[in-house]
Parts: C-alpha cells; sequence; structure tokens
C-alpha cells in the first residue's frame, strides 16, 4: 500500500466522520416549529399575559368566538406572572425587567377595573 493511498483513505473517513457529526448535530437541534416565537422569557411572560387578559373578558375566545370572564383565573395568571418577577430579581435584562414590571402593572390595573365591574 503506497503512503499516498493512506492518505486519501484517512481524507474520506474523516469526511465520512464529519457528515456524521453533521447529521447528529441536526437531529439534536430543536426546530423551532413555523409561526410560532422563539421558546423564550418574553414569549413566556406575553402567555401568561394573554391567558390573564383572555380571563378578564379583554379578548375574545377565536374557538368559542365569545368573550369569558374569569376572575379567579385571571387572578392565578397575574400570581404567576408576580413570581416570576419574584424569583427571577437580579437576573434578567433590563428590557425583560423592564417587559415584565410593565405587563404585570397592566395586568393588574385591568383585573381591578374588571373586578369592580363584575
Amino acid at each position: 500500500m503506497s503512503e499516498e493511498s493512506k492518505i486519501i483513505a484517512d481524507d474520506d473517513w474523516k469526511q465520512q466522520a464529519k457528515k456524521e457529526k453533521e447529521k447528529l448535530d441536526e437531529k439534536e437541534t430543536p426546530q423551532q416549529p413555523q409561526g410560532l416565537p422563539p421558546a423564550d422569557f418574553n414569549s413566556l411572560i406575553n402567555s401568561l399575559f394573554i391567558q390573564a387578559m383572555f380571563s378578564m373578558g379583554k379578548l375574545q375566545d377565536p374557538a368559542a368566538g365569545e368573550v369569558q370572564l374569569n376572575l379567579d383565573m385571571a387572578k392565578f395568571n397575574i400570581d404567576l406572572l408576580q413570581m416570576l418577577q419574584e424569583k427571577t430579581e437580579g437576573n434578567l435584562s433590563d428590557e425583560e425587567t423592564k417587559m415584565l414590571a410593565s405587563q404585570l402593572h397592566e395586568a393588574r390595573m385591568t383585573f381591578v377595573a374588571a373586578s369592580q365591574t363584575a
């Protein structure tokens, strides 16, 4: 066996190993479903906020086509936002801190108004 054929075999093996590694990396990397936002802190906050707004009758349920009032569920979602604010204090970016505080404040004010009209 010549030295040249050994080098080719080594290069082929390295290229094949690289291709297999790339395929494994693709399988291990979770793919973001189309049409969904990234799974990040802001999405979590928005999700809880929107659920609170649905529960306070501020958003129409697209499936039912109607507005529903469930203040207990709204309070639960507001409490979850409050808990996240307490548990993440000092660990968020300035943008995340402001967003959480803003949405929590808006949810609380909306809850107070919804409670007075219910």
